[in-house]
Order: C-alpha cells, then structure tokens, then sequence
C-alpha cells in the first residue's frame, strides 16, 4: 500500500479529488505480514475475525474497494490488490488512525490463509475537506483461485468490508512461461529490489556456459529526471531471468550508463550475480544531468560504446556468449564499421534483450542494435513478460548449439 507526500490542510479542504497520496508523509508502517503464533495460529480481534468471516460488505466507514485483475510482471510473478477510496469528509475533524486488514486464501486449501495489515495515520482535516481519498494494496501470487477478505476501520471502529474471488491464470499462448512462485502461494510484494537471488539449482547433465552481460542502466526516455520504478524493475528483471536461467552458471557483468559515458559497475566472473552490490553502485547516477563536455562532443557515447566493446571483447576471459540488455538509445552517431572490423570476428553469440514497452513507437534500430547486427548477433524487443521469457529461452538454445558447433568445428578439420 503506497501512501505520497502531503499537502497542508487548507490546499486539501479547497481541493477536489484529492488523492490519498497526499497523505503520505505522515508517519505509518507499511503494509506487512501478521506472522502466525507459535500454535500456527493468528491472532486477530474478534470483532476483525467476525468482519473477515462473515464476508458480508460493511458501509459502517464508506468506502468503495475495485479489485485490480492479476498481471505478470517482468519478474516472472503475478501481482494482484485492490484500489479503496473514500471520501475525505469521513475522515475529517480531529486525528485519526485507519487500520486495514485483509487475508488471500487458496479457495482449495481455505486454512492456508495469509493475513495483512497496515496502520496509516490520518492528520486532523476541517470540516469541509472535499474530495476523496484513494489508496492501494498489494500481494503476490502463484496461480490458483484466490479468496481476499478485507476490512478498514477507523478510531471509531467503523468498518468498511468487501470480499471478492479471483483466480490468476496464464493465457493459453503463456503456459509454458516459468513463474517464480508455485500456485496456491501468497507472499508480500517483494520489498528490496536488489536483494540477492536465491540459490538456483544448475543442471548437472551439462557443463555449465558463462555469460558476459553488458547492461545499460537507463530509463526509457532518454535524459528524464530520474529513473522510473517501471523501468528499473524490468531491467532488473531480465538480469534475474538470465541468472535464474539453469544452463548458466558463470556471470560476468558491466553496468554502464550510456548519457553519463561511464561504467558504474564491474563484476568479474562469479557463479552468481552479485545484486546488493549492483544496487549500491547504480545509486551513484544522475540521471538527467548532462555534462558540458559531453555537450562538446555529440560523438561521446558512440565512442564510449566503442572503447566498452573493444574493451570487453578482447577480454582474456572468454564467455559462451555476450548479452546486451537496456533500453532502446537513438544516437546521433552509431559505432563505426571499421572500428568493429578491428574487433576480428567474434567465437561466441551476440545478443541484445532491447527494453522497449512502446515498441510501435520506436521501431528503429539504436546504436548497440547496430553493433550487434555487425556481428551478426540476435535481438530481441522485451515489452512484455513473455518477451523476457522467450528471448531467454532462445538464447540457451542458440548459446549451446553454437558451443556445440565450435567443439566439433576442429574435430572434423583433422
């Protein structure tokens, strides 16, 4: 549940449809778990319990909940909540507290419920505040057919209440998309990005490939301010989707930012990626600021590019295949052929996962889709989850055939 920044009283009172974002720098605990005792049993009030139980909607407390339809997210998990507004007159007069509780519950396995709860604290409102207040909640799932019971109630242990059913299902030309979560699973939204990947268990019939990712850290629109929630996670994504990928079991990495011309992260061979550190590193960029020498030189990142690709490629450490990820980048000036011909030719595939949600928009090829078209390497537009999943699938398709192929290459030479 996502509460923004504040407006004073008064703004509020004259305002309508005031969000309840505005609220948000008030002081509240986020949404979390109400973990089980240790008899595995939790505890709620009773009158909570008799709410949730009676599944019957309350209007004690006005309010109007609209269930959100689960989605896929680029990190291969469905998302589902609710959006709840009321109006602000409601909520006017003295401080307030709003507690809001709710359980997902496998309509199967109904004793396997997960319960959540936040507590946001509402600041004293004149009479006459007008508008309403709009707030949303989250949780995950795996698929299955769900049961949500929810309740908010305030000081006055008014109550408003509603239940729903629905289930999360991958359309039929999605099914073979492997989800992270099982079905019939409820978690909390995961709250850190970059924290570290559980371990993934690799295939021990074959060897295992390495791979080089090179990956752009940018949003989609180009010199915008900051980097977008939406943009972040989807590139983070793909870098889990290719970590969880169990054929791969070596990674080398190089985070760059392509407007800033410099490399912000470097990690050198390791058996799995090294997210907490990547997170750290990429909080160094200033994003929207362009440098007055950069402005000087309009041939900047077509060189940055240049001197990353040379640098990379004649690396010692060889890989099974070079991934470029990040999202599309029209530059003035593309790499020059002649200075990837200087390259040589390259014994391993190249690819480019480019992160494009508006892909009708921007159908032209970008500076590194050129380069990896010189090397005759492969491209694929990620604008959809599925998009992730099949580039991925793919490429270890592609990644091993060509392994395959060298390995026998001189053996039928001699």
């Amino acid at each position: 549940m996502n509460v923004g920044s504040a407006h004073n009283k008064r703004r509020m009172a004259g305002r309508t449809g005031v969000l309840f974002a505005l609220l948000g720098c008030l002081p509240a605990s986020g949404q979390f778990l109400l973990p089980p005792s240790a008899r595995g049993v939790v505890r709620l009030h009773n009158t909570d319990l008799a709410v949730l139980e009676s599944r019957e909607d309350r209007q004690d407390l006005p309010c109007q909940v609209t269930p959100s339809k689960p989605l896929v997210g680029f990190d291969m998990r469905f998302h589902s909540g609710y959006e709840v507004t009321l109006p602000l007159r409601e909520i006017a007069g003295s401080e307030n507290m709003l507690t809001i509780l709710f359980r997902v519950s496998p309509v199967s396995r109904a004793e396997d419920s997960t319960y959540f709860v936040q507590r946001i604290r509402v600041p004293s409102l004149e009479p006459e505040a007008k508008g309403d207040a709009t707030l949303h909640g989250s949780f995950d799932i795996g698929e299955g057919k769900y049961q949500v019971d929810w309740l908010m109630r305030d000081r006055a242990e008014r109550v408003c209440a509603h239940s729903w059913e629905f289930e999360a299902v991958l359309p039929g030309r999605d099914r073979n998309m492997n989800l992270v979560m099982m079905p019939g699973t409820i978690q909390a939204g995961e709250p850190e990005q970059f924290q570290q990947e559980p371990p993934v268990e690799r295939s021990s019939t074959e060897p295992p490939l390495t791979v080089k990712v090179l990956m752009n850290y940018a949003p989609q629109k180009r010199f915008a301010p900051a980097m977008q929630p939406i943009d972040s996670v989807a590139l983070i994504s793909i870098l889990r989707s290719i970590s969880r990928e169990p054929r791969f079991g070596k990674f080398s990495l190089v985070a760059f930012n392509l407007d800033e011309r410099r490399v912000v992260y470097r990690q050198k061979t390791a058996d799995k990626i090294d997210f907490p550190t990547l997170g750290q590193a990429l909080t160094s960029l200033n994003f929207g600021t362009v440098r007055l020498e950069h402005l000087a030189n309009k041939k900047g990142e077509a060189e940055f590019l240049t001197d990353l690709l040379k640098s990379e490629v004649s690396d010692s450490d060889q890989p099974d295949a070079l991934i470029f990820a990040g999202p599309k980048v029209l530059l003035d000036n593309n790499v020059a052929p002649d200075e990837l011909k200087e390259l040589g030719e390259i014994d391993y595939p190249v690819f480019y996962m480019n992160y494009n949600l508006y892909p009708q928009s921007n159908p032209w090829r970008d500076a590194i889709g050129h380069a990896v078209k010189f090397f005759k390497g492969y491209e694929y537009t990620i604008s959809r989850p599925r998009d992730l999943w099949f580039a991925v699938s793919e490429m270890v398709t592609k990644i091993v055939k060509g392994k395959n192929n060298r390995q026998t290459a001189p053996a039928s030479t001699q």
